[in-house]
């Protein structure tokens, strides 16, 4: 399961970033410290990085931005008249995402950090594949919306079939008709697009993707990489969550490999 790695200035925000964000297929890690939140961004599979102000005093946020760019980076802090300029700095020439405001945004904070996440990138970034996989049917539809937001992790086809109500053997051949993919595949196909997202980060290896994603090794990861894209691993970060859709229809959908 994802992550939004927080190191915030007060136990008030972290309350209200995990009340709102409770519910969701994200869970929030809470760190201690800047070492902690590094440890984090090399270890866990994260959505995105929420900061206080505090925490931008004691991270090296260009170093951060250097080994992890894609991650989303978001400010979520209590704001005094004074930090106006510090926070024009972070959005204009440090590319933080967003800027929220503790004490003002706490209803809805899990909201606007998940917009700004990984997750939400997936999701626009795959807004053509029913079309594109010939998922026409309601079922099919179904089960791709609870993929999209359960990626990155392994799922068993009885968990997506406990999900929509239907047994395992129905899915399964509801899942494929049409020309569509098999159900395992379109699986594989969502976690090599969330393994693109991370290995676009050049503090993050394939060893480290490997595990956040639920591979039993590299060799397991190439092995699905090339099933599903036909190309090696180190291409999956050039090629991006829209370029293994692509490859996917042309190449992997029937691929024997």
């Amino acid at each position: 399961m994802p992550a939004v790695a927080a190191l915030l200035d007060s136990s008030s925000g972290v309350a209200a970033l995990r009340r709102t964000i409770s519910g969701s297929p994200v869970r929030l890690l809470s760190c201690r410290s800047a070492t902690g939140l590094s440890r984090a961004c090399e270890e866990r599979f994260l959505d995105s990085i929420v900061l206080g102000l505090k925490a931008l005093r004691d991270v090296n946020l260009l170093d951060l931005q250097t080994k992890f760019p894609r991650l989303p980076i978001i400010v979520y802090a209590a704001l005094r008249p004074g930090d106006g300029e510090i926070m024009l700095h972070l959005v204009e020439s440090l590319g933080v995402s967003a800027l929220l405001v503790e004490g003002v945004d706490d209803a809805v904070v899990g909201d606007l950090v998940l917009r700004h996440g990984l997750a939400r990138e997936r999701e626009l970034a795959l807004a053509d594949a029913p079309r594109l996989l010939r998922l026409r049917e309601e079922i099919q539809k179904a089960a791709w919306n609870f993929l999209v937001k359960a990626a990155g992790r392994p799922i068993e086809t009885v968990e997506v079939a406990d999900e929509l109500g239907v047994s395992r053997e129905h899915l399964s051949r509801q899942f494929g008709a049409g020309g569509a993919p098999n159900l395992k595949r379109v699986i594989d196909l969502l976690r090599i697009v969330c393994a693109s997202q991370l290995l676009a980060n050049p503090g993050i290896d394939t060893q480290a993707v490997s595990g956040m994603l639920g591979f039993s090794s590299t060799g397991h990861l190439t092995q699905v990489s090339k099933r599903i894209t036909a190309g090696p691993v180190n291409r999956l970060a050039e090629l991006g969550p829209r370029g293994i859709l692509g490859k996917f229809v042309r190449v992997g959908m029937r691929s024997r490999v």
